[in-house]
């Protein structure tokens, strides 16, 4: 059996120590996979006679009744929304045993020449109005992932992450005091307006990384987040990806596609809520970029940079709403000069 992970590296005995336990005996290849930005490994398993595996390895042991990945999982197979089957688990060694997608995210399928992404987007959409479509249990406590919601700390907290990972972490800058204050304000009017919104349920981060392809269907992964937010929250994840570029065309057929499917009342003033959702995402997005960059020592994320902008410089630059945060962004920032 291969492993290509570095040498004495702990999570190599605890990934062979889970294979032991199960009874693997054909493994032939252990590889680590390029990570995203959680702070879980993930190992493909090649097995000479039967289907290869994902391990998913936590940092620290877990109880399989509470984790929210299998806790999330049972709700959204109920729903019929396609995740990953689980094979197994090991609590005590953090490691959870999930079906082999194979290799092709949405981002690496879109790379593919000349491929039509509507049906595929037709049904990401699908899948984003099928969540919202779903309602709490009614029983207290609410159960995951309806006891956790996007409100005004939360909303909050992602927009001071950017300031502290991205401008502090990242570039470096050090913000006067008067600044940061005026800073606050502005993130504060963003959260409010955001926090006060009716909630559904929400992927948390729907983009192109986190939908896989197979055989021309979408299966969703990291979906352990999931919780109660904005509307326009996945669909801003989705149609403003930081990882890829979508025809205009595109978004507003997808756009069109989703307010079709919603109540006539969550019509209003859409456009509008789109873009404040807009902000809010990818100036959070920008404090992980930072974070992953600067923290994590993750250079690869500096290819999202200047789509993100991109995105950001053109919402900021189409609302008066948002002049004041333009203003006091724009000097450290260039990058949002028009």
């Amino acid at each position: 059996m291969t492993v290509t992970t570095a040498r004495h590296d702990p999570l190599d005995h605890r990934v062979a120590a889970y294979l032991r336990r199960t009874g693997v005996t054909d493994a032939t290849r252990v590889e680590r996979l390029h990570g995203d930005a959680s702070h879980r490994t993930y190992f493909r398993v090649t097995r000479r006679q039967s289907p290869s595996l994902v391990l998913a390895v936590h940092p620290e042991p877990f109880d399989a009744s509470t984790l929210r990945q299998l806790v999330v999982g049972e709700l959204f197979d109920r729903l019929a929304i396609p995740i990953p089957a689980t094979f197994g688990h090991a609590g005590d060694l953090g490691v959870l045993a999930l079906e082999d997608l194979g290799p092709d995210t949405l981002q690496d399928w879109l790379d593919g020449a000349e491929r039509d992404p509507l049906p595929l987007y037709r049904q990401a959409i699908d899948l984003i109005v099928k969540l919202q479509q779903t309602g709490a249990p009614g029983r207290e406590p609410d159960p995951p992932p309806f006891d956790i919601a996007f409100d005004h700390a939360t909303l909050t907290r992602e927009l001071t992450f950017f300031r502290a990972e991205f401008l502090g972490a990242y570039r470096r800058l050090t913000l006067s005091a008067t600044q940061s204050h005026a800073l606050d304000e502005e993130f504060a009017s963003i959260a409010e307006d955001l926090a006060e919104e009716p909630r559904v349920l929400c992927h948390r981060d729907y983009h192109s990384r986190n939908l896989m392809v197979r055989h021309q269907r979408l299966v969703v992964i990291d979906f352990q987040d999931a919780r109660m937010g904005p509307d326009t929250y996945d669909l801003v994840s989705l149609l403003r990806d930081c990882y890829v570029d979508l025809a205009p065309e595109l978004v507003t057929e997808m756009t069109d596609r989703f307010l079709a499917a919603i109540q006539r009342a969550r019509r209003d003033r859409f456009h509008q809520r789109f873009d404040l959702m807009s902000v809010q995402r990818h100036l959070k997005a920008l404090g992980t970029f930072g974070h992953q960059i600067a923290v994590a020592e993750r250079p690869v994320f500096v290819s999202a940079l200047p789509r993100t902008f991109r995105y950001l410089r053109g919402t900021l630059h189409s609302h008066d709403r948002f002049a004041r945060l333009l203003e006091l962004l724009t000097p450290h920032l260039p990058e949002l000069r028009m």
